[in-house]
Formats: C-alpha cells, structure tokens, sequence
C-alpha cells in the first residue's frame, strides 16, 4: 500500500535533481564564458567600487563557492537517489516473494514467468493503476450521474449512500473485513504522518525531533471510493485535540494482476436435486407450485426428487390428491410425502425432509410454497454448492402484493407476467436465508435446523450463521430465476417477540414500494384535491 507512495516521492526527488542539475550546468557555462573573456588592463573594466577594488579574482572566488556548493547539493541528491533505488529494490523484491507465493500451482505445475518479467511487470502494473485512477484529478464525466460516490466514516462509524433494505445510512462497519480494512488504512495514514520521511515535500534535515506524533484518537474522518478495475482511494483526515491544522492523506490501493487459480469442469448431468417443501394448509397455493414444478422440472430438467413434508391432517388428503394426479398426467413418481400431526414448524419439516432421503448424498434444495423457480436456477443451484466446500444461499426477488402494483388494471396479469425485476414490481429479499442449496453431508455435519425455535422465522437465520462460522464457503448473491410470489401473511400472537418483530417487517416490506405505499398514505390527500379541482371546473363551465 505504501509504495505506490514511495513512487510518486522518487518521481518528486527526482525532478529536484534535475532542476539541480540545470542550475550546476549553467553555472558552469558561466565560468566558461569568463574564462574565455578578453584580458583588461588593471581593474578599471570591471564596474563598480568592489570592481575596482577586487577586481576578477573576486568573482571567480565567487563562482568557486558557488560551484563548491551546488556540487555538494548534488552529491546530496545522488545520495538520496541512490537511498530511493534501494528502497524501490526491497520493495520490490517484497512484491516479487508475494507474487511468488500467490503464484498458483495446477496439476502439479507452476506457472511462472522469470522473476525480473514479475517483479517490473507487477510494479508497472501497480503505478499504472495510480495514473488512471481518479485520484489526484478529476476524470470527464458525460454528466452527475458518472461520478463514483465516497463513503464516508470515523472510527466507529460507516456513512453509506446505498443502503439497500437493510442496510442504514448509519451503522457500525459489521463484516470483519471492513472493520480490518477501516482499521489497517488509518495506521497507514499515521505511519506516513509520523514518518516525514516518506512524504512528499520533506527535507532531510526537517526537524523530526520536534514533530509531534499523531495516534488513533487524533483521526477526524475518512472518505473512500472504489473504481472497481483499479483500486480504492482514500482521503484521510487527522487533528490534534488543542491544534488549529489538519492533516491530509491520501492513499490508494491497487487492485494487483488478474491470477489463474484454477480451471476445471464441472459436469452436472447426473445431478440430482431434492426440492424439500414443508407446508400445511395452503393446498390452492401448492397447486399452483405444482404448476411450475410439471413446467421445469418434470417437463425441462428432469433430475428432481420432490418431498413434500406435511404438517396435521387438514388439507392432507388434497395435497395427495394433487400429487398423484401429476404423477399420472406425467409418468413422474420421484417424490416422497412425508405426514407429521404436529404443528407446523419449518425447520423440523425441512430437517425431517433431509432425513427421508435414504439413498446417500444428494444436493438438497429448501424450498416455499410460494417460490417460483426456473430451470436456469436449477443449473446455478448446482454449480454453486459443492460438498465439503461450499453451500448456496441465493438472494429471492420477493414480488410486492399484486393488487397494489397493477391497480390500474382491471385484473392482476397471470404470475408468468409478473415476475419481472423491476422496482415497483418487488424487491430483492437480503434479509431472508431459507431459500438454500447444500448437500445432505453438509447440512448433517453441521448439525441441522436448530429445531427448539418453534412457529415463524429464525431457523433459517441460525443455519446460515452455522455455515458462517465453519469452514465451508457461503455464496450469497441475487439469482434471476428465483422468485418470492406475494401472499397474505399474518403474525400469530404466539411468536416471541423477535420473531414478531421480524414476521411483522417481512409484512410490512412485501407489500409495496416506497413510491406506492406513499400514494396509499396520502390517498386521502389526493382524492381531496382531484375533489377540489372538480369543483373548480363546475364552476368555471356555470360562468
């Protein structure tokens, strides 16, 4: 992170010593010139009192001095170059020992240029990242809309411009590797301030001695953007509690060379996965989920086991009746109903669901009722979850309540017509984790749901949090081809108050968009004034 800094100071050093350089040459010229004048008689040419009275001799010694002492400033600065070739050498020499530990080894094989070739192409990569990044100039822009927004912090807290549906425009940097990331930047910036050394503009013999050290406490705050193909800037700043000035720094880190860490096929035809539903009640909308399921998997995928884990008695025999009837329009009997008479629980259904399945490893996909899924899903379900190494928790896009988004329709369009990304249409659903694609292995080894959370919500959340503190590696990203549909939802009095709290704000989320609940709000507000401008055209039509 520093040398890039230290570049740009032996690129400053440098430019002295050219300017030194010039100076010496002209003065040498100058001698020339004099030397190769004409001889006077006596001092009577030369002007002036100390003319007269010293004569040549004088403004020779004069240039002697003045020689003596820009050749002794250019011995300084040859020392000093010969200090910053040094130390651009060790850093270099760092930069090569990482490059050569980070260079990948496939099939056995390493893939290495010479060490030269590494080192200056990794260094002419990095200064090259600094030359085209934003940051000491500004870039054109076609219009406001181009600029690349800062975020702003202090040391305890993250100010950010998007804030997505959970996210604040305040709150403490929560990911530990913004935290280090925050952490490793000030003490960057402190390191260049109590090192003077390393600054541009410094001089050696600048008074170190009576510089006062800055720490932690005397940051103010920070700002830092990313341009997302050359790195991250930040400005810095610093102040002393009794001090008027501040201290400016400004860093930047380099994104390094792209690497080949691997390449690899991935074959995904005999792939089986088990779509595991629990569910109780709700046969109209598990009718419509066997809808989709005949259309993708049974019709296009064709590599789907379905269970079915279904809580008490009502409903039951409706829920049979559905299956049996696909199986016999389809041919299709890769499915299990699993019947438990107890109350509803997600996690236990989903659990039980895992444990029915009796034929080894298999990829399990968790799945709602009200999930609407398509067949490119199902190949990202299994190319994103890999036993022993990763598990897939894809983001839903959650529709809002179709009644409120096409209200200036007659009729809501069918669900195949809604399930579009747009942002009146829903919302991309991060604070939910029960939509996920993991092995059997996996989700026994780290022990499952925990089954003591009973009713709505947070099952999903301490699954996910298990997989967070293991080693396997989570995906979480939004997927195109998952879908939330909208359905009526109500908050038991039952549920704790956590998990009230949450059911209460799934409801309030899934219903429309900002710009939609407005209009609702102040739908009174609106229908007075369509009232009061009817009014006033009545009147004008009687005059």
């Amino acid at each position: 992170m520093r040398m890039p800094r230290r570049g740009l100071v032996i690129q400053a050093r440098t430019r002295w010593l050219l300017v030194g350089l010039a100076l010496l040459f002209s003065l040498v010229l100058l001698m020339y010139l004099l030397e190769c004048a004409p001889q006077t008689d006596g001092n009577g040419s030369l002007p002036g009192v100390v003319g007269e009275s010293m004569g040549k001799e004088y403004y020779q010694a004069l240039l002697q001095e003045q020689e003596e002492h820009y050749q002794n400033r250019a011995t300084s600065l040859k020392r000093q170059i010969a200090q910053l070739k040094q130390e651009l050498q060790e850093m270099s020499d760092k930069l090569k020992s990482l490059q050569e530990k980070k260079t990948p080894k496939v099939n056995g094989m390493s893939y290495q240029g010479t060490k030269e070739q590494t080192s200056n192409d990794l260094l002419e990569f990095l200064h090259s990242q600094i030359d085209k990044a934003e940051v000491s100039v500004g870039a054109k822009l076609p219009s406001e809309y181009g600029v690349i927004p800062f975020e702003s912090f202090t040391s305890m807290k993250v100010f950010q411009l998007e804030m997505g549906l959970t996210r604040h425009p305040e709150e403490k940097p929560v990911r530990k590797d913004k935290r280090d990331e925050l952490v490793e930047v000030i003490e960057a910036g402190l390191e260049v301030i109590n090192n003077p050394d390393e600054e541009d503009g410094q001089d050696e013999d600048d008074g170190v001695g009576d510089r006062q050290l800055y720490s932690e406490n005397d940051f103010i705050e920070g700002y830092y953007r990313t341009e997302r193909d050359k790195g991250t800037q930040y400005e810095l700043f610093y102040k002393k509690m009794d001090g008027m000035e501040y201290r400016h720094v400004t860093l930047f880190r380099p994104f390094g060379p792209l690497m080949k860490v691997k390449s690899e096929t991935v074959d995904i035809s005999r792939s089986i996965i088990n779509v595991i539903v629990p569910l109780a009640g709700r046969t109209e909308a598990f009718a419509q989920f066997m809808q989709n399921f005949r259309d993708v998997c049974i019709h296009q995928d064709k590599r789907v086991h379905l269970t079915v884990v279904y809580f008490g008695q009502d409903g039951l025999s409706e829920v049979k009746s559905i299956l049996e009837s696909v199986a016999r329009e389809t041919d299709f009997h890769n499915y299990t109903l699993v019947s438990l008479n107890e109350e509803f629980n997600r996690g236990r259904g989903l659990d039980m669901g895992a444990r029915a399945w009796e034929k080894g490893e298999v990829l399990m996909f968790f799945c709602d009722v009200d999930v609407y899924f398509t067949a490119e899903f199902l190949n990202s379900c299994r190319l994103n979850a890999e036993p022993g190494k990763k598990v897939f928790y894809p983001v839903v896009f959650s529709l809002y309540n179709p009644a409120i988004v096409y209200a200036n329709q007659d009729i809501p369009p069918p669900v195949e017509q809604q399930l579009v990304h747009k942002k009146d249409s829903g919302f991309w659903r991060d604070f939910g984790f029960g939509m996920t694609c993991q092995y059997r292995t996996d989700f026994l080894t780290v022990g499952g749901f925990d089954l003591e959370v009973k009713g709505w919500g947070g099952e999903d959340v301490h699954l996910y949090r298990k997989y967070l503190h293991g080693e396997l590696m989570v995906i979480r990203t939004p997927v195109p081809g998952l879908f939330h549909l909208w359905h009526e939802k109500h908050c038991a009095d039952e549920l704790t108050p956590e998990q009230y709290r949450m059911c209460i704000q799934s409801k309030a989320m899934n219903e429309a968009s900002h710009s939609h609940l407005g209009m609702l709000v102040f739908r009174e507000e609106i229908e007075a004034h369509l009232r009061k401008q009817a009014y006033r055209t009545n009147s004008e039509a009687v005059r």
